[in-house]
């Protein structure tokens, strides 16, 4: 039957058959069956309708529509239950807002965490977090644990999703960032949320201090209960402050908000095994009798946003258990340590192997973002500081020695040397951002972008060997004894070259290569790749001591020239 109603259903009671809720809403339906049938039957065979509002893509998203191997909203129709959300839950006494008790809030508190590191691993929102109904809207929890839990949750959710979206290093696979038009606590601030779970963490360690055993004292089973459990969610109040706190250091320009985020690491990593050891003094999900595989919390409702999530093939999003979960965040904890170290770099080559073998541990989407943004902050600027033309330059100086960036060179001064030389530095940043930005990726989107970036580069090589010529030629006129030729032109081509066997090596680790390949690909990476790399360096090597050759009979005709003058000014007495 085909319905067309006046108004929008309220997808309250999923449960109803479409007749049910034609009796049951208000709305003014009309039954358009026969006139759609007629319709259809005017169309001769293999005739579609084409409208241009209505062409092949609605066509087809028409026949997924209902169908529940294709259409995710279905799901909420094949289960007995009646599904609730946040403010129809409160009404019907299903879920509590206030006088949590401790085993209740330990429970809740990490489903959520199973739901963050679930949607951080590259689910929707609506099918992880926000199943929490108490995320959906904190105002209406008294609970004051409990409220200031929720609204931890939701900043550390918007501020990780900014990061994500501002490091754009995600594909689809990686990290879904719509939030469905929900609210993300905009209204309250970071520093407001931070301060209500310093006082539910500071009103739970006088709990924890007024229920320790005393030396010398018979214990009851009881108190102790309420110690562990105190400290139990003392622990998880903690936890959720300080890593919203690291998330909001980050966010700072500053490069010491790196470093305190670096110390509040250490105290995240310290809580971890005190979670660990408290994970069955919260309550356990109690399993849905109407599916029989899906467990659920006391506070949640998985299918609760199923009507959000677009007309397409359910995908079923497997929250992780409660002893991953831990295992996770220790993990997330050593790559964010990790990520901290990149400010103490300052050679643009030590950057580049940094984010090599950074990217080469496979790191979740977050970890990856925060590196990208820590790097180059808002301002396009190497750690907020630095110029990424200087970074070059430096890198140039170390690896080639040219002599045009030597200030003991006669081209140093010239405005034409130092027009060629800014010019072909500025068109080296562009490449080399997204070189950086490549390695931010995940390694299988990786290997597609280093294919790409290659015609950058070769571009860049030919420019660099035009410069390098030119320079000589200048050079020559004044100072014929030194060569700028091939310098620029190495260091690209060792870059080149750097990316060339990345490319291939990648193939390895995505396993893209047959057994018989393998031999074309070891030969081309000895005889070529690898051979062209080792006279690269030589090369670079060579242009270096001769530099430095130059510059030690420049040193010494300096000091011969002022022995010569002292003994001239002399005055001999005998």
């Amino acid at each position: 039957m085909v319905m067309k109603a006046s108004v929008e259903d309220d997808d309250s009671g999923w449960e109803l058959s479409i007749p049910e809720k034609m009796e049951k809403s208000s709305a003014n339906w009309v039954d358009i069956t026969q006139d759609f049938e007629d319709a259809c039957r005017e169309l001769k065979l293999g005739e579609l309708l084409h409208d241009k509002l209505f062409g092949l893509f609605e066509a087809m998203s028409a026949i997924e529509m209902m169908d529940p191997k294709m259409d995710a909203g279905m799901i909420g129709n094949q289960v007995n239950r009646k599904v609730l959300n946040f403010e129809q839950a409160i009404k019907d006494g299903t879920i509590k807002i206030k006088d949590l008790t401790l085993p209740e809030l330990i429970g809740i508190m990490d489903t959520c965490f199973c739901c963050l590191i679930t949607w951080l691993e590259g689910h929707s929102l609506a099918q992880t977090v926000f199943t929490c109904l108490y995320i959906h809207n904190p105002d209406f929890i008294e609970d004051p644990a409990m409220k200031a839990f929720a609204l931890g949750i939701l900043k550390i959710c918007d501020i990780a999703r900014e990061k994500v979206n501002k490091a754009a290093v995600f594909e689809e696979e990686d990290f879904q960032s719509m939030t469905y038009g929900f609210k993300m606590a905009n209204s309250v601030t970071d520093l407001r949320v931070t301060g209500m779970l310093k006082d539910v963490e500071d009103d739970m360690q006088r709990r924890v201090k007024s229920t320790r055993s005393r030396q010398g004292e018979e214990r009851d089973p009881e108190v102790e209960l309420e110690h562990q459990q105190c400290l139990a969610v003392f622990s998880r109040m903690k936890f959720t402050r300080v890593l919203l706190t690291v998330l909001i250091a980050f966010t700072k320009k500053e490069t010491s908000a790196v470093a305190e985020a670096q110390k509040l690491m250490v105290q995240a990593a310290d809580l971890l095994s005190a979670i660990h050891n408290s994970l069955h003094h919260g309550i356990q999900a109690q399993n849905d009798t109407t599916k029989g595989d899906h467990p659920i919390m006391m506070g949640f409702e998985p299918l609760v946003n199923q009507r959000l999530l677009p007309p397409t093939f359910p995908r079923y999003a497997k929250i992780i258990k409660k002893e991953e979960m831990v295992n996770y965040f220790a993990r997330l904890i050593d790559r964010i340590k990790t990520v901290c170290e990149v400010v103490n770099l300052t050679n643009l080559h030590c950057i580049l192997d940094f984010f090599c073998e950074f990217s080469e541990q496979s790191p979740c989407v977050l970890s990856r973002s925060l590196l990208q943004t820590t790097f180059l902050v808002d301002n396009k600027k190497v750690f907020g500081t630095h110029l990424m033309q200087d970074m070059v330059k430096d890198a140039l100086r170390s690896f080639v020695s040219p002599p045009v960036l030597s200030p003991k060179c006669c081209l140093y001064n010239n405005h034409q040397a130092k027009d060629c030389i800014d010019s072909f530095v500025t068109h080296c940043v562009r490449p080399f951002c997204s070189l950086i930005q490549i390695h931010g990726h995940n390694r299988a989107r990786q290997r597609d972008k280093l294919g790409h970036i290659l015609e950058e580069f070769a571009t860049l090589q030919d420019e660099a060997e035009k410069v390098d010529a030119a320079l000589h030629t200048m050079l020559l006129k004044q100072e014929p004894q030194r060569q700028h030729l091939a310098c620029l032109g190495t260091w690209v081509l060792y870059h080149n070259l750097r990316i060339m066997i990345q490319y291939l090596l990648s193939g390895f680790e995505l396993e893209l290569y047959s057994m018989h390949e393998y031999y074309y690909i070891y030969w081309y990476l000895s005889e070529f790749l690898y051979a062209w790399l080792m006279s690269t360096l030589s090369r670079a090597d060579g242009s270096q001591m001769a530099e430095e050759r130059i510059m030690e009979e420049q040193q010494k005709g300096r000091s011969s020239k002022k022995t010569k003058k002292k003994k001239k000014g002399a005055v001999d007495y005998f």
